[in-house]
């Protein structure tokens, strides 16, 4: 059959759909995909402390009463003061510019020389209050730019950051962790030298259940960002300690805990199948499973991403997630009314129809081609694009009586109205899929009624159309169909095609379709 080349973006999104069955599962290694791109669904990199933890920290109760307003180089002259309330005063003056909320001064902060001095600050086990505006005033530098981030890690910051997660005051430990969330999200390089400085062990012994709920958020997202990241990802030893944190912090009933924690599993399950193994063996998958039961949407989507990753990977991993119950919820996701849950519930059933047939089964078992069929009728485009990929995986995976259940469940319609679309890919993967229906018909005697069923859909006048598409892979894919199939009554659309193709064509391996 014809070969798609398929841009390497969109390979990397899909299991391969090959000869070679090792290579059905091979993962998406794109670092930034268009899946992928819904911002505004995606967990925080890096936070500003723009409130205090509470009213009466220590360092606002000692500075009741205290006017203090200073210039900057007031504030460079009290940070380097003996002093301790000059120290204080001046570092206060300074994290509270830092802590606007419009264009807070880290440039100039930096620039000042203050950061040593702060990094000293958190050393000074005598004056909490000083420990815990220092802690906050690096936070928010560390919110910054990479550079302003590394400024932070090469004034000497994280293991003074990590030693305050053993003070005695929580707000200055909170403070310490919230730091180190912000470093550890700048990439993988700081992430690792969080990692290596023991920061791992000490955010765990945190975790109680007396812990204040902002607490324990804080000590989620740090350890979320200690997941995050690849190229490379985070050692197996930091994976290894992580993950029993992660599935008790999934037992809690906190949405914003609940969310970074599976965010948490989605970053440690995008990648290889030994690293989705390693999340899968901890046996998460019935609770990620509920969670995709979620009407929190900050819950649903990285629970549904979690297990979209999970059946990226091996038969025997996708297996455990339908085991878990996975397609006991992804047809009811389908019809969700975010267009961003219906496309990522459609690349996770993409992935489990790239699977043998037996998996392909379990889809039919669990009636999802009706929802899938209303998807590519009247969901977004984007999300129809992704119906057209679990399409195609399935009727390149599936026995005949399975393509048989596919012509049936009113396939044909939407996949005939979608070859107007303009989008090349998409287009060449409907001709393909129709190709592949036809070919499964001749070989049953049925292919005279499934051509009358295209014709009355009007597939036969889009295919002709096509055959002078702009381009010619579309165009040579479609005089193959008509030729074929419909041969008899061409000849005259035949000679035209032939004086405006005139060299050779790139052919459409549907084997070789790349699959999420």
């Amino acid at each position: 059959m014809p070969t798609l080349d398929a841009p390497e973006e969109r390979r990397r999104k899909f299991k391969y759909r090959g000869k070679d069955a090792s290579l059905r599962r091979q993962q998406r290694m794109a670092v930034s995909l268009e899946l992928r791109k819904a911002k505004k669904d995606e967990q925080t990199l890096k936070r500003r402390n723009i409130m205090s933890f509470c009213p009466d920290t220590p360092s606002e109760k000692t500075a009741k009463g205290v006017a203090v307003s200073l210039t900057l180089g007031e504030i460079i002259e009290g940070v380097n003061s003996s002093d301790p309330v000059l120290c204080f005063q001046a570092t206060q003056t300074a994290r509270k510019m830092l802590s606007r909320e419009k264009n807070p001064p880290l440039k100039l902060v930096i620039k000042a020389g203050l950061i040593p001095r702060m990094v000293e600050f958190l050393k000074s086990s005598l004056y909490p209050c000083l420990q815990f505006e220092a802690a906050w005033a690096l936070t928010n530098i560390a919110s910054g730019t990479s550079e302003q981030t590394r400024a932070v890690v090469e004034g000497g910051a994280i293991q003074p950051l990590i030693e305050l997660l053993s003070s005695s005051n929580v707000a200055v430990c909170e403070q310490a962790v919230w730091a180190l969330g912000n470093i550890a999200g700048d990439g993988p390089e700081f992430r690792d030298n969080v990692i290596t400085s023991n920061a791992i062990p000490h955010l765990l012994a945190l975790i109680s259940p007396t812990l204040p709920i902002t607490f324990l958020r804080n000590i989620t997202w740090t350890l979320s960002n200690l997941c995050r990241n690849k190229n490379p990802y985070p050692c197996d030893t930091a994976v290894k300690q992580i993950l029993p944190a992660l599935l008790h912090l999934l037992q809690h009933q906190d949405s914003e805990v609940l969310s970074d924690a599976c965010w948490a599993l989605s970053y440690l399950t995008d990648g290889s199948n030994k690293r989705i193994g390693q999340v899968v063996n901890t046996g998460v998958l019935p609770r990620l499973v509920v969670l995709m039961t979620s009407s929190e949407l900050n819950v649903l989507t990285p629970s549904l991403r979690t297990v979209g990753n999970i059946v990226t990977g091996t038969d025997e991993q996708t297996q455990m997630a339908i085991d878990a119950g996975m397609l006991n919820v992804l047809p009811q996701l389908l019809q969700h009314n975010k267009p961003s849950i219906q496309k990522e519930a459609a690349w996770a059933l993409s992935n489990v129809a790239a699977g043998p047939c037996h998996h392909i089964q379990q889809l039919l078992a669990y009636d999802v081609l009706p929802p899938l069929v209303a998807l590519l009728k009247n969901g977004e485009f984007k999300v129809q694009k992704e119906a057209v990929w679990t399409v195609a995986n399935f009727a390149t995976g599936a026995t005949m009586d399975q393509l048989i259940q596919l012509v049936h469940s009113g396939v044909l319609e939407p996949l005939v109205n979608l070859l107007t679309a303009p989008d090349v890919k998409i287009v060449l993967i409907i001709l393909d899929v129709i190709s592949c229906i036809l070919q499964a018909a001749e070989k049953r005697s049925e292919k005279e009624n499934l051509c009358l069923l295209i014709e009355e859909l009007g597939g036969i006048d889009r295919i002709e159309a096509l055959q002078l598409h702009e381009n010619r892979l579309i165009g040579q894919s479609a005089l193959n169909i008509i030729e074929k199939h419909f041969g008899e009554e061409e000849d005259e659309s035949q000679t035209l095609l032939s004086q405006v193709i005139d060299q050779d064509y790139e052919f459409i391996d549907y084997e070789g379709l790349a699959k999420k």
